[in-house]
C-alpha cells in the first residue's frame, strides 16, 4: 500500500501590504480555482503582490493575482489574471463588507498557501492604509531590530 505523501509547504506572502498598511483583521478565505491553477500553485508559481479584492453582488473577487500558466496544462489551460472568486461565510462577508463601507477600510490579500488538509487558501486582512509618518516608524523599527539581533548574535561567538 502507498503512503500518501504530504502537500509541499507552499507560502507566498505579500510583504509590501505589512508595510504599506496596518492589519486589523485577518480572514482565511477558500477560492474557486481551476485544475490546472492549482497544479500550478503547488508548484510555486503564484504572486499575490499586485493583487487586490472587491466586493461584487455580496461576493468578494480576488483581481490582479497571478497565477502561472501550468507547464504541461493543454488547451484547457487557465487565464493567469483572471478575477477569482473567495469562499467565505455570510458572517464574516457581512463583517468585512461593513469595514468597507462604514470605516473605508481596504481588503488586502496577504498570504496565499496550503493548509494542513491539502486545500489552497488565502489569508485576506481588512486593513486601514498607513500615512507616510507611521511607514517611517515601522522602518525605524525594522533597524532597530535588525541592529539589536546583530548585536546580540556577536556577543553569543
Amino acid at each position: 500500500m502507498a503512503k500518501k505523501s504530504l502537500p509541499k509547504k507552499i507560502n507566498i506572502v505579500n510583504r509590501k501590504a505589512k508595510f504599506e498598511y496596518e492589519m486589523l483583521a485577518m480572514f482565511e478565505a477558500g477560492m474557486m480555482l481551476k485544475g490546472t491553477e492549482v497544479k500550478s500553485i503547488r508548484e510555486g508559481n503564484a504572486n499575490v503582490k499586485e493583487a487586490y479584492c472587491f466586493i461584487k453582488n455580496n461576493e468578494i473577487f480576488v483581481r490582479n493575482m497571478h497565477i502561472s500558466e501550468y507547464n504541461f496544462g493543454s488547451y484547457n489551460n487557465h487565464e493567469p489574471l483572471r478575477v477569482r472568486k473567495l469562499l467565505l461565510n455570510k458572517k464574516e462577508i457581512k463583517k468585512i463588507f461593513r469595514g468597507v463601507q462604514e470605516k473605508s477600510y481596504t481588503i488586502v490579500p496577504y498570504r496565499l498557501y496550503i493548509s494542513d488538509r491539502g486545500y489552497i487558501k488565502l489569508e485576506i486582512a481588512l486593513a486601514r492604509g498607513k500615512k507616510t509618518t507611521d511607514k517611517r516608524q515601522t522602518m525605524k523599527e525594522r533597524d532597530s531590530k535588525r541592529d539589536l539581533d546583530r548585536i546580540k548574535k556577536e556577543h553569543r561567538t
